[in-house]
């Protein structure tokens, strides 16, 4: 009788199959018996112990990589796999504090909704209509159309770009594939990657946009999507260059079957031109343009222009009769896109914000602090030489709350000592406060 104990297999894992394994495995999970963070057992163990070769363990355990429902960790082995901890923008900021971290708008800045509403005509559909409000996609083709190459394009409405962005994702890729996005990046990008189980592949960011050599590492590492930001980039403010579009452009040229998407969320009240990345060429692309900062963030609302196989797939995921987005915000959308004192109201705002990142940044650098140029947006850069968790402390124990620029980064290995200010809403009596506090933390750091 051999005194080599019996390795042992967890209650409930068995088979003699991949799909088998892997299937018993996700009952486990499904029913409570295993919860996010257990780990399997090693594979030359579970083999041994349902007497099955080790490559049909090791591809059970990929079958549930693939699914979403454990991950890999190195030495440390493979285990369940739990919802990733996502950051958001807004939030409130503790009582007698400052917001600087919200990255919302100006309330004061917005159209008034119920105005609008008052005036606008409407007619409630029933089931089996378009998805799309006529007069919101007469006005995409209008305006969307002179920043395209293509005469020839869909026209698609999303619940806000977040929504645009993960449904042209996962309907053009499965999960592990690799999607190229800048670093710092947008919180809800990456988010989108990590829930839908994305790898995302770092594309860094300096003041004139993404950079060429930093992209193209990214496709020769296999990036399937290309997911940036034209202009009032989140959390930098940066603006791409004529220039660096061209650059951009270059490289993927080489990479003909990427997805490019590109997230124009500031559009309407962007102070900086818009450089079109696709080009004639293009064959798979989307530009997606949302409403939430200049009708506000309630308006969950983005126009998508893209190829044509792409609005399919799109469409086919906002069906007639099913998920359309409601005709209501459609039609609301269109009104207000079209009302002249809206439009008045977005001049104001297209002065009023890069005014007031200005005033930050001409007040920190009169206390010697260099930020990243104010291009765009309603937000401001400033890297930090001292540690930015303890700045943001000393900042918060002054009355004032800003974004930590780790957030943002687009790998767990990225590193981003900085801080991000909101100046949405910052007067020139605070400006020259922030500056003054700030310079002398870090003078004492």
């Amino acid at each position: 009788m051999s005194d080599t104990a019996e390795p042992h297999v967890p209650p409930g894992i068995a088979g003699t199959t991949a799909g088998e394994i892997s299937g018993s495995v996700r009952d486990l999970v499904d029913a409570g018996r295993l919860r996010p963070g257990d780990v399997l057992p090693p594979i030359r163990d579970l083999a041994e112990g349902l007497g099955v070769h080790r490559n049909t363990v090791a591809v059970s355990y990929r079958l549930l990589v693939a699914a979403g429902v454990a991950e890999t960790r190195g030495r440390h082995g493979t285990l369940i796999r739990a919802l990733p901890a996502l950051e958001a923008e807004g939030g409130t900021a503790p009582a007698g504090q400052v917001d600087l971290a919200s990255g919302n708008p100006d309330p004061r800045l917005l159209p008034d909704l119920m105005a609008a509403v008052a005036t606008m005509s409407y007619s409630a559909p029933l089931y089996g209509v378009s998805t799309t409000d006529p007069a919101l996609e007469a006005w995409a083709r209008d305006t969307m159309g002179a920043d395209l190459p293509h005469s020839s394009f869909g026209v698609t409405v999303t619940n806000g770009s977040v929504d645009a962005v993960e449904r042209l994702l996962t309907a053009r890729l499965t999960r592990g594939d690799a999607v190229a996005i800048e670093d710092p990046c947008f919180l809800a990008s990456v988010g989108t990657l990590r829930i839908n189980g994305f790898r995302p592949l770092p594309v860094a960011v300096d003041t004139e946009g993404p950079t060429p050599d930093g992209l193209r590492r990214a496709l020769q590492d296999g990036a399937r999507a290309v997911v940036l930001t034209p202009r009032a980039h989140n959390p930098t403010g940066m603006s791409r260059t004529a220039a660096r579009t061209a650059e951009v452009r270059a490289v993927l040229a080489g990479y003909p079957h990427a997805l490019i998407i590109e997230d124009d969320h500031f559009s309407a009240i962007s102070h900086q031109p818009y450089h079109r990345l696709i080009t004639e060429h293009t064959s798979q692309w989307a530009l997606v343009r949302s409403v939430s900062k200049f009708l506000g963030p309630d308006l969950r609302l983005a126009i998508v222009a893209s190829d044509l196989d792409s609005a399919a797939q799109l469409n086919a995921r906002l069906r007639p009769g099913t998920t359309w987005v409601s005709h209501l915000l459609q039609r609301l959308t269109a009104t207000l896109l079209t009302d002249p004192r809206v439009a008045s109201r977005l001049r104001q705002a297209r002065r009023a914000y890069p005014q007031r990142s200005a005033t930050l940044a001409e007040s920190l650098a009169d206390n010697g602090i260099t930020v990243h140029p104010p291009a765009d947006g309603v937000n401001l850069w400033i890297p930090l030489e001292a540690e930015s968790s303890a700045v943001i402390k000393r900042l918060a124990d002054q009355g004032w709350t800003v974004r930590d620029g780790a957030q943002f980064a687009a790998t767990p290995t990225s590193s981003h000592n900085a801080i991000r200010v909101t100046t949405a809403t910052i007067t020139p009596a605070q400006a020259r406060r922030f500056a003054a506090a700030l310079a002398h933390i870090l003078r004492e750091q």
